[in-house]
């Protein structure tokens, strides 16, 4: 049986290969929120998809919000088409690199944490602090938050088909060490 995932964010760095004057930019476009004095970066927020992207003088942009490879492309062609009305000449086609994809998941059974925390190395639980157990995986690259629910948050995969992967093996791991509540 498949567990079902749905990703929450994409997080991802698009790099123009040139510096972006921030202060004449800005004064260009609408929509943009700058202050420098609070934050380095340029806002631009997109309502469709909704997103929101930083935009620094480096000309390193940070996009927060996607949820698909889609959405980060539609990211992109807002990005081109805000930068130009700005009066900036893109040189090259932006490069675009997915950081950490954040996902949420249920296992589909309630799961034993304490049994899980005192049999699995690559753990930590402190339900005084937190009350989710911290799961590492190291193939594919990931961090699980499991909770007693069966519901899980998955985090630090650079691909979409890891996060399934990574599901697929924490409800396996679960199972192993009879950590099923009944």
């Amino acid at each position: 049986m498949s567990i079902p995932v749905k990703i929450e964010n994409m997080v991802s760095a698009i790099t123009l290969d040139q510096e972006i004057d921030l202060p004449k930019f800005v004064k260009k476009v609408k929509g943009v929120e700058y202050n420098p004095n609070k934050f380095p970066g340029a806002i631009f927020r997109v309502r469709e998809p909704k997103l929101a992207m930083l935009i620094f003088s480096s000309g390193k942009v940070i996009c927060t919000g996607a949820r698909s490879k889609k959405d980060i492309s539609a990211a992109v062609d807002h990005l081109k088409k805000k930068l130009k009305e700005g009066g900036v000449k893109i040189k090259k086609e932006p490069i675009v690199e997915v950081q950490n994809i954040v996902a949420s998941s249920d296992v589909g059974m309630k799961v034993n944490l304490d049994t899980i925390a005192m049999q699995c190395w690559n753990t930590e639980y402190e339900p005084e602090q937190f009350p989710g157990l911290v799961y590492r995986l190291d193939d594919p690259k990931t961090v699980m938050l499991i909770f007693r629910s069966g519901r899980m948050i998955i985090t630090g995969a650079k691909d979409p088909k890891n996060i399934k992967q990574a599901a697929e093996k924490t409800r396996e791991m679960i199972q192993s060490y009879d950590a099923v509540i009944e």
